[in-house]
């Protein structure tokens, strides 16, 4: 475990040292936001590519994978939103917060951390994983919340969350890699260097990113952001890792990988959705503020479990 924590440690050093950039306001919120930018569009994007490029959709798409990920994350999404209903909230609050218990920060955090501490075989499940939460979850919450506020046509509805997913960099530079996989297409020298090279900006990038976005959260509503967290942190993983151990059977090294990814703390890009729907955007900053502090242990707790079968 000390072991694991002091492999864990570097990456959170990174979002702590942008947290005191944020906090200190030598980063600007304006400043972090270009930064963000800059990694979800150009750094992290070229380095999916790279890794998708050199996979096959075989090695990614793993029906058994996909479903045991699925019902384990359903589970914790349907236990948050009848929560979310006892307590009268809308339909919109509880899909939101339904979010924040299951999806988890994979792009920022996920895919630089698990590919580096648990091997570059890694790679595949835990885009499986990112893909999953993107396509279907992503998907989900964009209806949830239309379709309650009146948000038109079904057309309509699907023609948004079509438009986004097809706008998502993460989505788009992982089929151009499987596309360019899949026709034995040879990277050009110099465009490998070069995707090697900006994708190497990703993960310092976004773990300072991640911590100076961090800085502008607030710790409001402790209590419901710390169900949130707890759901994210630890029922998550639990429930993944019951679907892929006992229901499904999954192997031991992709179940663990799963389960780690599980494991990750909120994602960012929920409380954007949040912000941009109106719906509840400082119970996600606090969800996002708790999960990612008290991640520094639980993660290492996760992976140091997962490394050991």
């Amino acid at each position: 475990m000390w072991d694991i924590f002091l492999k864990t440690l570097p990456f959170f050093m990174v979002i702590g040292l942008g947290y005191g950039a944020g906090r200190s306001r030598f980063f600007t919120p304006e400043a972090t936001a270009y930064l963000t930018k800059f990694v979800f569009y150009f750094a992290l994007s070229a380095m999916l590519f790279r890794f998708s490029a050199n996979l096959s959709l075989g090695d990614i798409l793993d029906w058994p994978f996909v479903l045991a990920y699925l019902l384990g994350t359903v589970a914790i999404y349907v236990l948050a939103t009848l929560v979310a209903m006892y307590r009268r909230l809308s339909v919109a609050e509880a899909a939101v917060e339904a979010q924040c218990a299951v999806i988890g920060n994979v792009g920022f955090l996920g895919i630089p951390m698990l590919v580096l501490l648990l091997g570059e075989a890694a790679i595949g499940p835990v885009m499986m994983v990112l893909a999953v939460d993107l396509i279907v979850f992503g998907s989900l919450i964009v209806i949830l919340i239309t379709g309650s506020q009146g948000g038109g046509a079904l057309w309509r509805v699907l023609l948004t969350v079509g438009t986004g997913l097809l706008k998502n960099p993460m989505i788009v530079s992982i089929v151009l890699g499987l596309l360019v996989s899949a026709n034995g297409m040879p990277v050009p020298g110099p465009i490998n260097e070069f995707v090697i090279l900006l994708g190497a900006a990703a993960t310092p990038g976004a773990l300072f990113a991640i911590g100076a976005s961090l800085a502008t959260k607030s710790a409001e509503r402790v209590a419901v952001a710390g169900w949130l967290s707890f759901c994210k942190l630890v029922l998550h993983p639990l429930a993944v890792a019951a679907a892929a151990l006992l229901v499904f059977d999954i192997a031991p090294y992709p179940a663990g990988v799963m389960i780690a990814a599980a494991s990750l703390p909120v994602a960012g890009n929920v409380f954007m959705l949040a912000q941009h729907y109106g719906i509840a955007p400082m119970r996600v900053s606090a969800a996002i503020l708790l999960s990612t502090a008290a991640s520094i242990v639980t993660v290492s707790l996760v992976i140091a479990w997962v490394t050991s079968f």
